[in-house]
């Protein structure tokens, strides 16, 4: 099948993938009623009396805003917020059929960091939730961490997302290779949202007071230039700040240098960038996750050719498909039922954790539930949820 032609043609046919429907028919006078005018007057006085009870009475305790400014799209890269928007009815899709959650696209109209961050705040009353979405780093970090005082969970998937569920994969992968996640160098080519976000996951940056932070020995990230190093010149603040948890030795070089005795590949970048020599090149039953779409930095049988032992994909194609979808229903739904007021580092590693204990017997082609259970975000959702609400108690 021509998956880019018929999905052309399906979004045509459907003008857009969703709809709001009401959860009630409004047949008679006394419908209206209550729905309307005069009844709908007194969740208003109940509301505007304690504002906590909007959760009780609106559409807020259930609705997260899809928000992007189309500046860094799947692959596509900067193509704005009109040619954003099938990507975030999709995400809608995804939260309302794993979930139940009502997602809501908002492709703002903007790229400017402060007008980005003012507006979320302004229509952050309606929703319970902000799941910001293929904002290009780093402008996609600052806004996150400004946003989190909004008193509802801001979460950039396109960062923890992808790094909680990688983080998942890993701990499932290191048990078919009999390795420690502990003793593990990590090389991960990618410095932008979610190369960052794995790199401190994978070093438990945030994680360091909570009894369940794990942390591997070693991570070297690369970028288009080769290794993030002490000393080059033309590294932005993220990539500084990765210094301070990442490539202690100070390596030098380009990725292929980086990869030489490494345990781990992960690739967030673009695809057809390491071979099977290069797997070679690296320790003993190596771990590869080429996660860049549609084509990964290593297609599987190439990797395996070069005796990698596990290998994962973002591909649905292919097994070991390391998706987010794995996890961002199911960290909403537990922190929505939770009702909290943002997503910490615990819940993240609740999160990865659930989904890995998902698999019960890891396997070279099962590493991670494939993405179309519907039962992994409802694990997901238990766990994040149990700890939003032990966090709030203490």
């Amino acid at each position: 099948m021509d998956y880019y032609k018929e999905s052309l043609n399906l979004h045509k046919r459907l003008k857009g993938k969703i709809r709001v429907q009401s959860k009630m028919d409004v047949r008679t006078k006394e419908d209206l009623s209550l729905v309307y005018s005069p009844g709908v007057a007194e969740p208003c006085r109940a509301i505007a009396a304690n504002p906590k009870a909007v959760w009780d009475y609106t559409i807020k305790s259930n609705t997260v805003a899809i928000v992007s400014d189309g500046s860094a799209v799947l692959g596509l890269g900067n193509i704005g917020p009109h040619a954003a928007i099938p990507v975030m009815e999709g995400k809608a899709m995804l939260f309302k059929q794993f979930a139940g959650i009502d997602g809501f696209p908002i492709c703002l109209d903007t790229q400017d960091t402060e007008e980005i961050i003012e507006t979320v705040r302004r229509i952050a009353p309606v929703f319970g939730g902000i799941n910001l979405e293929d904002i290009s780093a780093p402008r996609s970090f600052e806004i996150e961490r400004r946003l989190q005082d909004l008193g509802i969970p801001v979460f950039h998937d396109d960062q923890h997302g992808t790094a909680i569920v990688v983080l998942a994969a890993l701990l499932n992968a290191t048990k078919v290779v009999n390795k420690s996640l502990f003793n593990l160098k990590v090389v991960i080519n990618g410095a932008g949202a979610a190369g960052v976000a794995i790199a401190r996951l994978l070093r438990c940056v945030d994680n360091q007071e909570t009894d369940a932070c794990i942390a591997v020995k070693e991570v070297v990230v690369c970028d288009s230039k080769g290794i993030v190093h002490q000393g080059r010149t033309d590294l932005n603040d993220s990539k500084k700040a990765l210094l301070e948890y990442s490539n202690h030795e100070n390596q030098a070089g380009g990725l292929k240098d980086a990869l030489k005795d490494a345990d781990v590949f992960i690739g967030v970048s673009v695809g057809n960038l390491i071979t099977a020599d290069d797997v070679r090149t690296m320790a003993k039953d190596p771990i590869i996750f080429g996660l860049a779409n549609p084509t990964p930095e290593i297609m599987p049988e190439e990797a395996y050719k070069g005796g990698a032992a596990v290998v994962g994909t973002g591909r649905s194609d292919l097994p070991n498909q390391v998706n987010n979808v794995l996890g961002f229903p199911g960290i909403f739904r537990g922190a929505l039922d939770a009702r909290a007021t943002r997503i910490t580092p615990a819940m993240k590693l609740a999160a990865a954790f659930a989904i890995a204990d998902f698999v019960k017997t890891p396997t070279k082609d099962m590493i991670i539930p494939p993405s179309l259970n519907e039962q992994v975000a409802w694990a997901v959702a238990k766990a994040v949820k149990e700890v939003a609400l032990k966090e709030q108690e203490a």
